[in-house]
């Protein structure tokens, strides 16, 4: 669901430019008025930014200001963008382009590559993690599935913060990333990757953005052609902007100051990916005659689930701490938040299917209810218990709704119905559109009930019941709409990729429910060790998480249920705690003592991981050496034992073999090379250290974040003495 919920489904346009202002609020109609000069839109969560910005667009154009052709909307994924395009399209502000950055610089190389370089532009590859695993393959280095992913992700921060092969280890050292590889080698990989590229003719995702920065930067008669065209420039989510993005910002700008941005600093959570806030928290800098903009009257979510969004930030550090935005409820009182302990992680999910089937039964639409983790793999086990409790749920972040092959169908068999309805008996008996859909839907595979059990024909079946019920609140809007009207409102849709609600749960992570809102919201495996996630260490890392978890907060309007487990599986060692997020929040809880004042007005002031224990902050990445001999390390094998090969272990072997017989039964099981479960020297080192908490073997080099979430818990147990969760489930 998106922040235009609850208002009218297909509103029409406003009559006048004035109109395009009613109902705005005394900041939102500054940001609509504000036409001239930089403008810098501060916007806490749920304080209608999309809704300003799209209106500020079309009172420009409706008042004649803006020309539609020359105004560039930029943010940051296709769902935002269409979004965007749709409002507009309801303000009578068509023809103004709202893009991502990647699509408009697309559209921009393709344009000019023959003027700029001549020929074809190279052919742009879809997933590169085939060209890296080549890259690997060339420079002889051994990758499993999860290293290819990380090696993957480091060459795309390099390249959107604009950084070669050969400064990729400076870089890294500098900015405190932790390389999943030594940066030597993941260096290697990336030069080769770049050249297996040139060899092979094709461009990546990036290079669209560095191709389209070099060729602005060395054609100025193409700049200018550019800022002929584009002369009004917005764009949001500022805060998730890379460096690269900005450059290409500025070149599209070139000396004009005709810029509106919108963000929030506290809502900074994409920094893996090369994002920073600092060019929304110095856009005063740059430009010092800027009007500034800030929206804190929070119309999402009721005055206690603001109070513990407040809450969350005034105990948080760091610069984007130093700006948070303190928000301000305009809704009224709702049901204070609900927190939950449960012994281990299926009972979780039990607890939290029940409450949604009672919520359900109480009238609340399946639609207006998500289950949000902060992993993907947490997904599969809230899945089941959905599915056993007999409650529809949707997965975000698959594919896109109009791109889905049920619903390419589904508008084939509208249109041609359309165009020959007077000759199907299928209509026959179809007096109005919402009948007319259920027949030819009927058709495609659409029944009145749900089909059992999950899996991939529930996810058909639900596709279908959002075009079911499009065309019901698409009939109540439009008093006698053909099935023709119908079919020309989906393909207005497809175009902007606005897609319809799919009635059913929502299961997202974290990341992928930003800019998203539901009636009810559960916040699950709010742990230590999942909410701040191990592998968070610095203080920059740990921060990002609690952003990460007041996103997931602010996605509520209403019911907010917040939950976690003590251990992960029936009769596991319940030796997890609540989140250190939630101290002194939570009913019951206290702040930790000495923690320092972040300087956010209210709530309770900590630092850090003082919790009695100690935190391991790893600011930069210095030299592997022997524990043994002392000697620098460079051989990834024996990086990983922490000595030299030739030193001498203290190696359990009794607990290296146990772990080599459970080895071989995962191995079997996943039909995969025992190497692919752990490697020998990730054994050895596992056997060595004899790890008893989730830290100690998380920071063992070869575990890393894919296979400790899968295998953690049962290298524990083993290490412990014990049988893993699975041989006990079978005793």
């Amino acid at each position: 669901m998106t922040a235009a919920t609850h208002s009218t489904l297909f509103p029409q346009a406003p009559d006048t430019a004035d109109a395009v202002l009613d109902g705005l609020d005394p900041e939102q109609r500054e940001v609509a008025t504000a036409l001239h000069g930089p403008v810098c839109v501060l916007a806490g969560a749920g304080t209608g930014k999309t809704r300003a910005i799209t209106h500020r667009i079309a009172y420009g154009v409706r008042a004649g200001i803006l020309q539609p052709s020359s105004v560039l909307a930029v943010t940051f994924t296709n769902r935002a963008a269409g979004e965007m395009r749709g409002r507009l399209r309801q303000l009578g502000a068509g023809g103004v382009q709202a893009r991502t950055f990647h699509s408009a610089a697309l559209r921009q190389l393709q344009y000019f590559w023959p003027k700029a370089v001549g020929g074809g532009l190279p052919r742009l590859i879809d997933r590169k993690i085939q060209l890296v695993a080549d890259a690997a393959a060339a420079c002889r280095i051994r990758l499993d599935r999860g290293e290819l992913r990380d090696v993957t992700a480091e060459i795309e921060w390099s390249k959107v913060t604009q950084t070669v092969p050969a400064d990729y280890a400076a870089a890294a050292a500098k900015t405190g990333r932790l390389s999943p590889r030594d940066p030597a080698e993941i260096a290697q990989l990336y030069a080769t990757y770049e050249d297996l590229k040139r060899d092979r003719a094709v461009i990546d995702f990036e290079d669209v953005l560095l191709l389209t920065v070099a060729i602005l930067q060395d054609r100025h008669d193409i700049a200018e052609q550019v800022r002929s065209q584009y002369q009004h420039f917005v764009v949001d989510e500022y805060q998730d902007v890379s460096p690269l993005q900005q450059r290409l910002l500025e070149l599209w700008l070139g000396e004009r100051d005709s810029l509106c941005v919108v963000g929030d600093a506290s809502q900074t959570i994409y920094s893996f990916t090369g994002a920073t806030p600092d060019h929304l928290l110095d856009f005063r800098t740059r430009h010092p005659g800027a009007t500034v903009v800030k929206l804190v009257r929070d119309y999402r979510s009721s005055p206690q689930v603001v109070h513990l969004a407040n809450g969350l930030l005034s105990q948080a550090r760091g610069r984007a701490a130093d700006h948070r935005l303190e928000l301000i409820s305009q809704r009224a009182p709702g049901p204070e938040p609900v927190y939950a302990e449960y012994t281990d992680e299926p009972a979780e999910a039990e607890g939290a299917a029940r409450r949604i089937r009672d919520l359900i039964a109480s009238g609340i639409p399946a639609g207006e209810i998500a289950i949000l983790f902060r992993t993907n793999s947490q997904s599969e086990i809230y899945e089941q218990a959905l599915a056993d409790a007999g409650v529809p749920y949707q997965l975000r972040g698959a594919e896109r709704f109009f791109d889905r092959p049920e619903v390419r169908k589904a508008g084939a068999a509208l249109r041609a119905a359309a165009r020959f309805g007077a000759n199907d008996s299928l209509l026959d008996d179809a007096v109005d559109l919402p009948s007319q859909v259920r027949a030819v839907l009927s058709g495609e595979g659409w029944t009145s009930q749900p089909p059992a059990g999950s899996g991939a024909v529930r996810e058909r079946w639900e596709s279908l019941a959002a075009l079911v019920h499009l065309a019901q609140d698409f009939a109540a809007a439009k008093q006698g709409a053909t099935l023709g009207d119908l079919v020309a409102e989906l393909d207005e849709r497809a175009s902007a990729q606005h897609a319809p609600t799919v009635q059913g749960v929502t299961l997202a992570s974290l990341h992928s429910a930003k800019g998203l809102e539901w009636d009810v919201v559960f916040l699950v495996g709010v742990a230590e060790g999942m909410m701040p996630i191990t592998y968070a260490k610095t203080d920059e890392q740990i921060e990002e998480e609690r952003r990460l978890l007041y996103v997931g907060v602010t996605r509520a309007r209403e019911h907010l249920l917040v939950s976690w487990a003590l251990s992960r599986s029936p009769g596991g060692r319940p030796n997890r705690r609540p989140s250190r997020f939630l101290d002194g929040l939570r009913p019951g809880s206290v702040a930790t003592a000495g923690r320092s004042a972040s300087g956010g007005p209210g709530g309770i002031e900590r630092g850090i991981g003082s919790s009695g224990g100690t935190v391991v902050r790893r600011t930069s990445r210095t030299p592997a050496r022997c524990r043994v001999c002392g000697r620098t390390l460079t051989d990834a094998g024996e990086m990983k034992l922490m000595r030299c090969e030739d030193c001498p272990s203290d190696m359990d072997e009794g607990l290296y073999e146990r772990l080599r017989e459970w080895r071989a039964v995962q191995a079997q099981r996943s039909g995969q090379p025992a190497f692919c479960v752990f490697t020998d020297k990730t054994l050895m080192a596992i056997a060595e250290a004899a790890p008893d908490d989730e830290g100690e073997l998380a920071r063992i080099p070869g575990v890393g974040v894919r296979k400790f979430n899968r295998f953690g818990a049962d290298v524990l147990a083993i290490c412990a003495g014990q049988e893993p969760a699975e041989g006990r489930e079978g005793d």
